[in-house]
């Protein structure tokens, strides 16, 4: 059974950094194309950046700059590194296993605000 684990989030000001990872346990994190999305209220989810199993990356414009996906195979650990936080970087960020097979991991909440 897949299961994954964010952690990391919290209440930030903005440009303040945060990292948050991703533990992944019945899965092989480096084997998976693995991604970050959020969903800010009212608004839909969408995705932030994604890492493929080759090690390739995406990151969405929106973010492209300051967030910065990556993994640690030994610690079957996702990570999103986010810098110069802005307030509509609020939202709850989600860790999602792309491929083979698609699982959502339960959210955490970061909130940029003064």
């Amino acid at each position: 059974q897949v299961q994954l684990v964010e952690s990391g989030g919290g209440l930030v000001q903005p440009g303040g950094s945060l990292r948050l990872s991703c533990a992944g346990s019945g899965t092989d994190i480096s084997a998976s194309h693995m991604a970050w999305y959020r969903q800010a209220p009212g608004k839909q989810r969408e995705l932030v950046a994604k890492i493929y199993s080759g090690g390739m990356t995406y990151t969405a414009p929106s973010v492209k700059g300051r967030f910065t996906i990556s993994r640690d195979n030994a610690k079957n650990t996702l990570y999103l590194q986010m810098n110069d936080l802005k307030p509509e970087d609020t939202a709850v960020y989600y860790c999602r296993r792309e491929w083979p097979g698609g699982s959502w991991g339960q959210g955490t909440q970061v909130t940029v605000s003064s």
